[in-house]
């Protein structure tokens, strides 16, 4: 099964899709794709792993190439928001082809794993101009996003803290 859970920032979408996966039963695997890069996004790492603590969840650090992890579990893969970045910005990541690879690991995963929920980011909704830079993210997670609903078993979105079923 997969699951897409998105919504805005400090929606509750994370202790939600974490919830859907504990709720799938068998092993639980967190792939974390958030690379620690500053003050911020340690702090934002460590909430994450109080929040999941207890809940049985192993963690495997991913920040590029989803599609070489191996994994026979349910995973939990927070967040594409990341995920896209690293794709689009780092050295090691895929550049101009950061939609196929994403897409190529997504179909990856689920073929081997038991399920798969993943957690992304509503954006482009607020009606602001960006640089061309902020525009091409958010145009690839976009694709990113409206291809993974579309193969989907579940879809939803998180609005102040409750779920709202897409699909």
């Amino acid at each position: 099964m997969l699951v897409l859970v998105t919504g805005g920032s400090g929606s509750g979408k994370s202790e939600f899709a974490e919830n859907i996966a504990a709720g799938l039963g068998g092993s639980l695997t967190y792939i974390a794709a958030m690379k620690p890069i500053d003050d911020e996004t340690v702090k934002r790492i460590e909430r994450h792993r109080k929040m999941r603590s207890g809940k049985g969840f192993s963690t495997v650090e991913c920040y590029t190439g989803i599609k070489n992890l191996d994994i026979s579990a349910t995973a939990l893969l927070e967040c594409m928001s990341n995920l896209t970045a690293n794709e689009m910005y780092l050295p090691e990541g895929a550049g101009e082809n950061t939609v196929e690879e994403i897409l190529s690991g997504i179909n990856h995963l689920r073929a081997v794993c038991d399920n798969l929920v993943i957690v992304t980011n509503e954006i482009d909704s607020d009606g602001m101009d960006y640089s061309d830079e902020t525009v091409s993210y958010m145009k690839n997670l976009g694709m990113i996003n409206c291809k993974t609903a579309e193969f989907a078993d579940e879809v939803y979105e998180v609005v102040c803290g409750v779920p709202v079923r897409i699909k």
